[in-house]
């Protein structure tokens, strides 16, 4: 199946599946629907590759199994944050002339 892709819509300085972001925002719709189709779609800012669009399939076996979101305290207890120092002096405020 070919590729047909319209003028403009795409980076034509990038890969195929390559979009700058203006076009990208423009034609969303078209953007998932090849994430979906034909693989993942790069959007470039100014020229630089800034962020990737995936369909949920290849996030899903890109992930590994079971990889959720942790709970947020174990999360947070597995920061290895013990010995981070929290105390803070009182802040008073300042005195000012009125």
């Amino acid at each position: 199946m070919g590729t047909a892709v319209r003028k403009g819509n795409r980076d034509k300085s990038g890969p195929p599946g390559a979009w700058k972001l203006e076009d990208a925002k423009a034609r969303f719709s078209e953007v998932v629907r090849r994430a979906q189709s034909e693989g993942p779609q790069r959007v470039t800012v100014r020229g630089r590759e800034a962020v990737v669009v995936i369909s949920v399939d290849e996030l899903d076996r890109l992930l590994p199994r079971g990889a959720g979101k942790p709970a947020f305290v174990p999360f947070l207890e597995g920061l290895g944050l013990d010995g981070l120092d929290l105390e803070r002096e009182v802040d008073r405020g300042r005195d000012i002339i009125l």
